[in-house]
């Protein structure tokens, strides 16, 4: 995968993705794709600082809840809380019943309707139960499922980057991803990064493989399930789109885990 080198492509992930100081250098449709091919290894960065986060308040003696608190609350703050603001405006525009106009206008208010009220507090109180059973079994579990977690949420944007997903604005973050990766490579990408994740689980005995395994590939059924819904309803792709698809994988790879 030529897309992986060279460093626009991961100034572009970290620049996008997270609050790092990282410079965004390059624009161009290149530093696109490539960018949105390093965009797990962003994941990758701020699951490992949120599980290590949980996993030091747990060892610090705060109890699992209060450690599941501290690495949900991490991806919030490195991301500015915009991935969270995106799967609200996307549940206020899908909830509107508006057409499609009109629920791109609902969407790029400032203001949180009473659907995306309700979905930001039903999606982080499913992440933090999700995580307060896995610190709960230790803290290696906590940690390794909140990493594996921000890497499944990032791995989503690149397969809603691929070509064949068109953009519903000309403008934005979402117009200027749309379509850039190769379809092939995404998928690539996915089955790459499923394997690892299920290597990750085997560390940890048992069924873990295929826990593991399995929390990427249904993380990514999720959020390919809402973004088909959002192409259909929306025509396109968004930046709240994208956001919504990580909160989505996100949170469907920490209940798979869970009900595993």
């Amino acid at each position: 995968m030529s897309e992986l080198r060279g460093l626009p492509g991961i100034r572009f992930a970290f620049g996008t993705l997270t609050v790092l100081p990282v410079e965004v250098t390059r624009w161009d449709r290149d530093a696109a794709r490539a960018g949105m091919l390093c965009a797990p290894l962003a994941g990758l960065v701020v699951g490992a600082l949120a599980g290590a986060a949980g996993a030091v308040a747990l060892l610090l003696g705060t109890g699992p809840l209060l450690a599941a608190v501290t690495a949900a609350a991490v991806p919030a703050v490195l991301t500015r809380g915009l991935h969270l603001d995106g799967l609200a405006d996307v549940a206020d525009g899908l909830g509107s019943g508006r057409p499609a106009d009109d629920a791109l206008r609902i969407m790029k208010q400032s203001d949180i309707g009473p659907f995306g009220v309700v979905t930001l507090l039903f999606t982080l109180l499913a992440q933090i139960a999700a995580l307060t059973q896995l610190y709960g079994a230790g803290w290696a579990e906590g940690a390794l499922g909140a990493l594996v977690s921000g890497v499944s949420a990032r791995l989503a944007l690149t397969l809603a980057a691929r070509s064949g997903v068109p953009a519903a604005r000309p403008e934005g973050l979402g117009a200027a991803v749309a379509e850039v990766v190769p379809v092939r490579t995404a998928w690539a990408l996915a089955v790459l990064v499923t394997l690892a994740a299920a290597g990750v689980g085997a560390l940890l005995g048992g069924y873990g493989a295929l826990r593991y395994g399995l929390a990427v590939a249904l993380a990514l059924v999720a959020a390919l399930a809402l973004l088909r819904r959002c192409v259909r309803r929306f025509g396109g792709v968004t930046g709240d789109v994208f956001g919504a698809l990580a909160e989505t994988a996100a949170t469907a790879c920490l209940l798979v885990l869970v009900v595993g």
